[in-house]
């Protein structure tokens, strides 16, 4: 596929999104309307098990589009860049495959929105992560104001956001904005090397190891356990149980074919 403001690879099963807008890749209206093409390619591509989603050169995405905002002049307007953006972040977060944000750089309002969307987050010792959006008299519209408090509390995500001060790669690490710190020349490769390992696994389990985590975040305890009962079952019937149990009892390494 060919984009003007992003790059797709698939290397052995995990396709490599690169964010490619110089100089700091600004998620303006062209990007996320190129971006949400690319990741509806890979929701249909059989041969995608895990995606990686990164930046080109120094920064995984400085935030949105300041021009765009600075042009907004109703509140229907602001709403409707807002949802934009909210609406592909929880495609995203709704996959059935896992995203993986390898952040090599600044990673910030919209980038950082954008990268707490992704399942699972890999950072560069040099990384920076902030929402900055207060410094603008507005305040985060991708999603923000949401999921920084999920992944952290209401305290932190208040700090966060009314100071729009910036934060190290391992101070995001130590309030849950970030899975693992890594350092800066091999972000991309530790992301690329944890996506290939997941992409060993059978695909109906992934999606339905998600599925039973999102649904039971979304309700009870109760109502959780009794999801992944039905889910448990569901995958019991599959070809790939019968081959996982049986390459385990042959102690074998396991080909699954996601059926």
């Amino acid at each position: 596929m060919e984009f003007e403001r992003l790059n797709y690879e698939l290397e052995d099963r995990v396709a490599v999104i690169t964010i490619n807008h110089p100089p700091v890749n600004t998620l303006g209206m062209k990007t996320l309307q190129e971006l949400e093409t690319a990741l509806e390619a890979m929701c249909v591509d059989s041969r995608v098990k895990a995606v990686v989603l990164t930046g080109q050169g120094k920064a995984f995405i400085a935030g949105a589009d300041i021009k765009e905002i600075a042009a907004i002049s109703s509140q229907e307007e602001g709403e409707r860049l807002a949802r934009t953006g909210q609406q592909l972040f929880d495609q995203i977060e709704k996959m059935k495959k896992p995203v993986i944000a390898a952040v090599n750089g600044v990673c910030l309002g919209g980038g950082m929105e954008l990268a707490m969307a992704c399942h699972i987050r890999i950072a560069g010792d040099q990384a920076k992560f902030g929402q900055p959006e207060i410094n603008l008299g507005i305040i985060p519209g991708f999603g923000g104001t949401q999921r920084l408090t999920r992944l952290t509390n209401r305290s932190i995500a208040i700090e966060w956001i009314l100071t729009g001060n910036l934060y190290s790669a391992e101070e995001a690490y130590h309030v849950g904005v970030v899975n693992h710190v890594v350092p800066h020349e091999s972000v991309l490769v530790e992301a690329k090397k944890l996506a290939h390992h997941i992409a060993t696994k059978g695909g109906i389990a992934i999606a339905k190891s998600i599925e039973a985590i999102d649904q039971g975040l979304a309700g009870t305890l109760e109502e959780g356990l009794k999801n992944e009962a039905k889910l448990f079952g569901e995958v019991c019937t599959t070809e790939d149980k019968q081959e996982g149990t049986q390459a385990f009892l042959e102690k074998r390494v396991p080909f699954f074919e996601d059926k």
